[in-house]
């Protein structure tokens, strides 16, 4: 499938940013003197031994087996920020609704060597082309596939007993986050790890930063501000001969009912960092949004912006503003307002107690792979399930009520009906675009 959101630009991007293996140079200088003689026969046994020791400790771990499902830009960074991320790790099947993106995938995985062990056996095509790649002898599935097909996938790989990554968001209406926390649920029960696309949890910066305001750094939070305004992204006009479905997966991002709109697939990066830092989920929210730039039927029926508030359980207001639209000012952070200080989240603290983070940053979308394989190499999985869940309601719950109009809260969101997704899954159906939803007449359900 097409690459998400601005955001996923940088992730996509991160498979060509193979970890660079540097070689120490010796000194040259000659005549060599005794000492650096020496010395240089020190550093280099040094190196040996080091070597050595790196690969008995990468040859004592088994391998640990891969499947990527649903292979498009995403995807494919997600299988290379994987196989890098750990010793003996290996991409071993691949799968997506169109045999051509598992081609360009398989084709752009080559560049990690003997980590990608992909064979014509394992490449699979067709919506059921994630239940082959699950069946396929691997030990973890990366779910990459547009959102509105992840509740179904996560469950399908829970239940087979595989570990499991899934790209944000986890779901598109209330429906799918039931499930997806029932399936977080089971794989608690198995000791299965589930681990999240929202890579900020595994950035050294947030982690610190975070930290500190936990421990009282801003004082009680009382307020919050998060932005996700940026350009519009791709598109894929319909081409000749293609179907209601084919076309609508192939322009995912602009159809409700797999994408979830870009308040879900996007703007949840923020909505995570706010729950985050403030240890709840909302209990209402109230919001606006429209489309103003993107009117043509060829954006499918989501809108271009969204603005929100949101109230948490200690009182504090949250005001969530997102937009897609060329030509406006680009503002992607969080800021949030205590009674001691403010933060941004990621690396700083003003007012009583500052102080910023000086530390090198890590690759997070490198990182989130390497904390859950270590994880699960340690008999420890993570299970992020549960956090997923409920941030991906959090940006569910802001678009119902822009939708509709309503103020909206979290039991409404949580047990809503709402079901956005087809009941069955066929290249050639029809499937009509729902209307766009209108404040005042679309319904919450």
């Amino acid at each position: 499938m097409q690459k998400a959101g601005e955001e996923d630009k940088e992730k996509g991007a991160s498979m060509n940013k193979q970890q660079d293996v540097v070689e120490s140079e010796l000194p040259h200088t000659l005549p060599l003197s005794r000492r650096s003689f020496i010395q240089t026969s020190a550093t280099v046994t040094a190196a040996l031994l080091a070597s050595r020791h790196t690969a008995l400790a990468a040859a004592a771990v088994p391998p640990l087996r891969v499947g990527l499902i649903g292979c498009g830009g995403r995807g494919t960074g997600a299988a290379s920020d994987c196989a890098n991320s750990a010793p003996n790790v290996e991409i071993v099947a691949l799968g997506d609704a169109f045999k051509d993106r598992v081609d360009s995938c398989r084709q752009n995985l080559k560049a990690l060597g003997d980590k990608n062990k992909v064979t014509d056996e394992r490449c699979f095509a067709g919506f059921d082309a994630y239940q082959k790649v699950i069946n396929s002898g691997v030990d973890l599935v990366l779910l990459a596939t547009p959102p509105g097909f992840r509740p179904i996938h996560i469950r399908a790989a829970v239940e087979a007993g595989k570990h499991v990554f899934a790209e944000k968001p986890v779901a598109v209406d209330p429906t799918g986050v039931r499930s997806v926390i029932a399936s977080a649920e089971m794989a608690a029960r198995k000791n299965l790890g589930f681990v999240a696309g929202t890579q900020y949890r595994h950035h050294n910066g947030y982690i610190e930063t975070i930290k500190r305001v936990h421990a009282g750094a801003i004082g009680d939070i009382v307020a919050a501000q998060c932005y996700y305004n940026t350009g519009g992204l791709w598109m894929n006009p319909r081409q000749p001969g293609q179907s209601d479905m084919e076309w609508q997966c192939r322009n995912w991002y602009y159809f409700t009912w797999l994408s979830g709109d870009h308040i879900v697939e996007q703007h949840i990066h923020n909505l995570d960092v706010i729950n985050w830092a403030l240890g709840a989920h909302p209990v209402k929210a109230l919001g606006t949004g429209g489309r103003q730039v993107r009117t043509d039927p060829t954006y499918g029926n989501i809108y271009d912006h969204f603005t929100v508030e949101y109230e948490y359980p200690n009182g504090a207001r949250v005001m969530s503003m997102c937009r897609q639209q060329d030509g406006t000012a680009t503002r992607v952070e969080d800021r949030l307002v205590g009674t001691k200080g403010t933060s941004d989240a990621k690396s700083s603290i003003r007012g009583q107690n500052s102080w910023r983070f000086e530390g090198a940053a890590n690759n997070p979308y490198v990182q989130e792979h390497a904390d859950l394989i270590a994880s699960i190499r340690a008999g420890k999985p993570l299970n992020e399930g549960i956090q997923i869940a409920h941030s991906t309601l959090t940006a569910i719950m802001g678009r119902m009520s822009a939708y509709t109009g309503k103020e909206v809260t979290w039991e409404q969101a949580l047990n809503s009906k709402l079901d956005l997704v087809p009941k069955k899954f066929d290249m050639a159906a029809s499937l009509p675009v729902e209307p766009v939803a209108v404040p005042g007449k679309t319904p919450l359900i």
